[in-house]
């Protein structure tokens, strides 16, 4: 059993350093998308990806530990969340610390993590708006408005305004 804990710990560590990795590029993403540069969000988005990668074989390999242990204490995979865990060695004191320990800092990236993403989303749907809006304004600058153009029997003509340019006799 201890060197089931001793890998499940391991896979902890391991997991809080790649979510470290990835709060660390989401700091980097606001950057870019204040800056607005489009491939440097693509370049970091590909190293994001590797990330996750890396964190979904972490995962797998942490359920199988979990799996096992669970055998050995002839529980169900389920009951054995960290705070159990921690529970179920509290004849172990220098384990159970560092189980908390652990705890507590992949706790502490993955809610730094959660509000950096937060701030993220909030400059994201922003700066959509802002090119929604720059559209528009684009759409709107190439189309004349409309005047009401008389020719010499009162009959609206519709010609948009500056076709023909102004008649400075009139």
């Amino acid at each position: 059993m201890a060197s089931l804990m001793e890998d499940f710990m391991d896979v902890l560590e391991k997991e809080n350093v790649e979510y470290e990795q990835l709060t660390e590029l989401s700091l980097e993403k606001r950057q870019i998308i204040i800056a607005g540069d489009v491939p440097a969000l693509e370049e970091i988005t590909g190293r994001e990806q590797e990330i996750t990668s890396n964190l979904k074989n972490l995962e797998n390999k942490r359920e199988q530990v979990v799996k096992d242990m669970a055998i050995v204490l002839s529980k169900e995979p389920q009951e054995l969340t960290i705070t159990n865990m921690i529970a179920f060695l509290n004849k172990q004191p220098e384990e159970q610390q560092k189980l908390q320990d652990i705890r507590k800092r992949l706790k502490d990236t993955l809610n730094k993590m959660a509000d950096i993403n937060t701030q993220n989303e909030v400059l994201l749907t922003q700066a959509m708006e802002m090119v929604e809006f720059d559209l528009t304004l684009f759409k709107s600058m190439r189309q004349a408005p409309t005047t009401a153009n008389y020719d010499k029997r009162a009959n609206n003509t519709g010609d948009v305004l500056g076709s023909r340019g102004f008649d400075a006799k009139q």
